[in-house]
């Protein structure tokens, strides 16, 4: 089996995401599993083409992408994804979108593919937790994104956002140390 990890580079002014920290620690292979690792840009739609791109030419079977979500204070597989793009920050390029669909006429929302509750078994409890929202950012139209272009094939896909991490000295928030999420990750890719 494959699996496409992607992680996102650093966007709101920050210079750190933990996600693509993450991806640089994690292993080449997980039990038979082998995992292509991907860094993406924090930009809506050339987010979406690369990791679509890279998914087919490496003839994945599985998608994982990581996000940040600065507040949040566990690992959150997310089960839903939502047709809607509405940013309170521009992405990378500049881009701002304000209600705009993911895909013109699509469905409402999508579920994700991947054993979402499993996932947050393997965490454990006290560092994850199932999430019902993307949010509205890239994130969310990367997940919407995979899961519509991805709908009806072999290949399945979720998203996983994690906290803010301590070198990243967020005093008023919740944060995690890096090794607790990749080993995290690790394991939430051991449940797909």
């Amino acid at each position: 089996m494959k699996i496409l990890v992607t992680a996102f580079d650093a966007f709101g002014g920050e210079s750190i995401n933990p996600t693509e920290r993450a991806l640089q620690q994690l292993p080449d292979h997980i039990g038979d599993a082998e995992l292509v690792k991907l860094v993406i840009p924090t930009k809506f739609g050339e987010s979406l083409r690369r990791a679509i791109e890279v998914a087919e030419d490496s003839e994945v079977e599985a998608i994982v992408c990581l996000g940040q979500a600065g507040g949040r204070a566990h690992i959150t597989p997310e089960r839903v994804a939502i047709n809607v793009m509405d940013a309170d920050i521009p992405d990378n390029a500049g881009y701002q979108p304000v209600d705009v669909p993911v895909v013109e006429g699509g469905p409402t929302a999508y579920f994700s593919t991947l054993p979402v509750k499993e996932m947050v078994a393997a965490v454990g409890d006290s560092p994850a937790r199932l999430s019902n929202t993307a949010g509205t950012f890239v994130c969310n139209q990367l997940l919407y994104g995979l899961l519509h272009h991805f709908e009806g094939t072999r290949v399945s896909a979720g998203f996983v956002h994690v906290p803010y991490i301590t070198e990243q000295e967020k005093t008023d928030k919740p944060m995690m140390e890096l090794a607790d999420i990749v080993e995290g990750v690790k394991r939430a890719l051991w449940a797909v």
